[in-house]
């Protein structure tokens, strides 16, 4: 009888190490219930940018709350716009609450700093508007649904010589911002590669995130006559750079990046950020897929009142449905097996377009969309396709 407990108390044992070594994966995949991370600002400098992302991840978790026969449920964490904070939320998700993958975060430098920990917990984590090369640079764990800086900066590039006809530009960027810095000096390298001429960037302008003060940046490139300013950086900051411009009678046009097409940027800019263009990543006046006609007509229901559909809206959607697909794919919660999905996915259609992730587990898209400030909204100009 003694032999008998002992060895019954042993294989307990067993089994309770073997539960706890299993970590994450085994306290959701035998759960009725999946988490997924969401992990963005919500607080913060970029807190705007944040809450639109996660309006698109609430709707589609509302059209699709289900995966595996089991209920979705969404855990959301504040990373409140700092890198140091974007480290403990997003280990805070996978370590305490669990999650089987992560969404987020808006703003490429809070997504790169939580890179080690999705890497080091092999939790996979999906990034919406995050298009600094280094989100998923050396990391197998992290993948995206929007383009690239380097094809952003091009995009732009190409406008401005060829749209404005511009032979010299001033760049202003965000110091302390990867994506700002990035973005700019992709669009430098393309502009001069465009001009033939090595002097074609005639002034550049720094700043920190939450400076409000840019009348000296601003004197030295007016004393530089540019022909456009590029000045990709976040959306309140830029506003006020555009208004302070205006001020001073800097006439140039000034173009920018994705960041721009947030309500903030005309509520804060004015009439003064009327003729400001961006790049950004979908038009909801023109859908390029059945999915983004979808999105749309979903969208004007639950939110009725709003205008415009901010393009990082459409791609928060976009990463809840593609992890979905992952995990229906995998035909497990386990994390290991989403990654491997997700590593997989080909000719995903998403509302923002057709989605295959290539081996840096970026999205291949070549299309961009070009935006205009006109009248206080957000208006298409064009698609560009660059190839």
């Amino acid at each position: 009888m003694k032999k008998t407990l002992a060895l019954l108390l042993s294989l307990t044992l067993v089994v309770t190490m073997v539960a706890g070594c299993s970590g994450n994966s085994a306290a959701t995949t035998n759960s009725d219930v999946i988490k997924i991370g969401v992990f963005e600002p919500l607080t913060g400098a970029n807190a705007a940018g944040g809450e639109l992302e996660v309006d698109g991840i609430k709707l589609a978790n509302q059209l699709r709350p289900e995966v595996l026969g089991k209920k979705v449920e969404l855990v959301i964490a504040d990373n409140k716009s700092d890198k140091a904070e974007a480290t403990t939320a997003a280990a805070r998700l996978i370590e305490k609450d669990k999650v089987v993958t992560v969404l987020g975060s808006w703003g490429s430098s809070l997504s790169i700093a939580a890179g080690g920990i999705v890497k080091s917990n092999k939790v996979p984590a999906v990034a919406l508007s995050a298009t600094n090369p280094q989100v998923t640079a050396g990391n197998d764990y992290y993948f995206r649904v929007c383009f690239l800086d380097p094809f952003q900066g091009t995009v732009m590039a190409n406008y401005a010589a060829t749209n404005l006809g511009a032979k010299n530009v001033a760049i202003i960027q965000e110091v302390s911002n990867d994506y700002s810095v990035g973005l700019a000096k992709f669009f430098s390298d393309a502009f001069v590669k465009l001009t033939s001429d090595p002097n074609a960037i005639v002034a550049t302008g720094n700043y920190n995130t939450g400076d409000q003060d840019f009348n000296g940046i601003l004197t030295n490139i007016k004393a530089a006559n540019p022909d456009v300013i590029f000045a990709p950086g976040n959306y309140t900051e830029s506003a006020l750079i555009i208004k302070q411009a205006r001020a001073l009678g800097i006439t140039a046009p000034f173009i920018g990046g994705d960041t721009w097409e947030t309500n903030e940027l005309i509520t804060i800019g004015g009439a003064d950020v009327e003729g400001a263009v961006m790049s950004t990543f979908f038009d909801d006046t023109n859908p390029l897929t059945e999915a983004g006609k979808t999105f749309v007509a979903e969208y004007r229901k639950a939110y009725p009142d709003r205008q415009n559909i901010p393009a990082v809206t459409a791609l928060g959607y976009d990463g809840y449905m593609l992890t979905l697909d992952a995990i229906e794919r995998a035909g497990s919660a386990d994390p290991q097996a989403i990654r491997d999905a997700l590593a997989t996915t080909k000719d995903f259609e998403g509302a923002t377009g057709m989605i295959t992730i290539n081996a840096n587990g970026d999205a291949q898209k070549n299309g961009a969309i070009i935006k205009i400030v006109k009248d206080g909204k957000f208006t298409y100009l064009n698609t560009v396709t660059i190839k």
